[in-house]
């Protein structure tokens, strides 16, 4: 069973995304304030963390500045700001989705459902494994290898980008199509969250975040991983 922290100050909403979670067959763990989300977070493990970001004590994003130092385990922000910015930074953070308060339930659900898919599907695959340049992709492990160079692990949906760019050197790929990549559907057309792990990946793999030579942007369009 896959366990997921849900963490909120406001117990309606811990409880009904519990109860949805738990009918689904999740188990689930709640807290209350970051600081205990964090701490329950470094003893149980959990495979995934349900994550507001208007928390007392430790707020959600220096909840995931700390979380993102030992796990990759992916992050779903609920946030009740409807600040663009909040939500980018969240992203660049290592959050791999967000929803908007009020939200649904059942939705929430759904792209639980979509991102525990995505890595089963990954582990579950043949033995690919993706060459290009001097970076080398172990698809079944989520593991990404680079020649006299340490790579820093990516996040699932920083991977699945990855892979996705990287199995078709110099296609261009709209935000659109990103998106339907890594979501199976495009949940929300909020292209700008794929800049923000564009920019993750290229900090952790780019010898030169600021001057790339895999991943293109592609002005107007979206991005491709260099074809030479």
């Amino acid at each position: 069973m896959k366990n997921i922290l849900v963490v909120d100050d406001e117990p309606k909403i811990t409880q009904l995304v519990r109860d949805y979670l738990e009918r689904a067959g999740f188990g689930v763990l709640v807290a209350y304030d970051g600081k205990k989300a964090l701490s329950l977070a470094k003893t149980e493990k959990p495979d995934m963390v349900v994550l507001d970001l208007g928390l007392p004590q430790l707020d959600g994003l220096d909840f995931t500045r700390e979380f993102r130092k030992t796990s990759n385990a992916p992050i779903i922000m609920l946030t009740a700001r409807a600040e663009e910015s909040d939500k980018l930074i969240g992203l660049e953070l290592g959050a791999d989705d967000y929803m908007t308060k009020p939200f649904s339930p059942k939705e929430l659900v759904a792209r639980v459902r979509v991102v525990f898919r995505r890595i089963e599907n990954a582990l579950s695959a043949n033995a690919e494994m993706i060459r290009v340049a001097d970076l080398t992709l172990d698809v079944p492990r989520m593991r990404v290898m680079a020649e006299q160079r340490e790579v820093e692990e990516l996040t699932p949906t920083e991977f699945e980008l990855l892979a996705t760019l990287t199995r078709q050197p110099g296609r261009v790929f709209t935000r659109a199509q990103l998106l339907d990549a890594i979501h199976g559907v495009a949940f929300e057309s909020y292209e700008r969250a794929i800049d923000a792990h564009i920019k993750n990946i290229r900090r952790k793999i780019e010898i030169k975040a600021s001057e790339p030579q895999y991943i293109l942007t592609v002005y107007g369009v979206g991005y491709k991983f260099a074809d030479k």
